[in-house]
């Protein structure tokens, strides 16, 4: 049901093309990392997954679940609620180790929040934590990279312009682009298999900011 809601919403918030890389394999039981720049980029990343035929189990900030309606959204279709800072966080790992057994694909930001810019500009990835590559050791699975832009175009900014931005994007009609790159398989010690996954999703993201002809920071 998120994905048909983001599918409803978000053409009518922007123009959003979707590519992928000749390489790109959304197999089952796949990890999908992506890089996390503004509220609008999940629905817009889960969009783009639809086009391609895949609706991801989502790890996101448990503090959603506590929203009416879309907690329980949340809830009911099995996505995986991440409470930060806390021992619970090992549960969600859990989780999603479980949902690759069975053949599911987790969508998962590793940046684990939001960049505190204030401005609507194209910045790469932040550092990332190491729950992905501690999914991926775990698991081996593929981390599949994907790399958004333009979400920051919709909302970014103080609470006021993020409201304001996401009332006069109908009418704006942004452009919004998702890139799919090739599966890694990251190897080493867990900084380097970090450092490695970072790197794959921050050239999907450079070839996603390139359709829109800004500059790549």
């Amino acid at each position: 049901m998120l994905s048909r809601i983001a599918d409803l919403l978000v053409p009518a918030v922007g123009r959003l093309a979707v590519t992928t890389d000749p390489h790109a394999d959304l197999g089952p039981g796949s990890i999908i990392a992506a890089n996390h720049t503004s509220l609008a980029d999940p629905a817009i990343v889960v969009t783009a997954l639809r086009r391609l035929g895949v609706e991801p189990v989502i790890m996101a900030a448990a503090g959603l679940w506590r929203v009416p309606l879309l907690g329980r959204l949340l809830a009911s279709e099995g996505h995986i609620p991440v409470v930060r800072g806390d021992r619970r966080a090992a549960d969600a790992l859990d989780r999603a180790a479980d949902a690759l057994d069975q053949g599911r694909l987790v969508l998962i930001y590793a940046e684990g929040g939001l960049p505190r810019r204030r401005d609507v500009a194209e910045q790469a990835p932040r550092a990332f934590r190491s729950g992905l590559a501690r999914l991926a050791e775990r698991t081996g699975a593929p981390i599949v990279p994907v790399g958004q832009a333009g979400a920051r175009r919709i909302t970014s900014g103080s609470t006021a312009k993020q409201v304001a931005g996401l009332a006069t994007a109908p009418l704006r009609r942004p452009t919004l682009h998702v890139h799919v790159g090739a599966p890694v398989s990251p190897s080493g010690v867990r900084t380097v298999r970090t450092a490695q996954a970072q790197a794959a999703v921050t050239t999907a993201w450079r070839t996603a900011t390139a359709h829109l002809g800004e500059p790549a920071a």
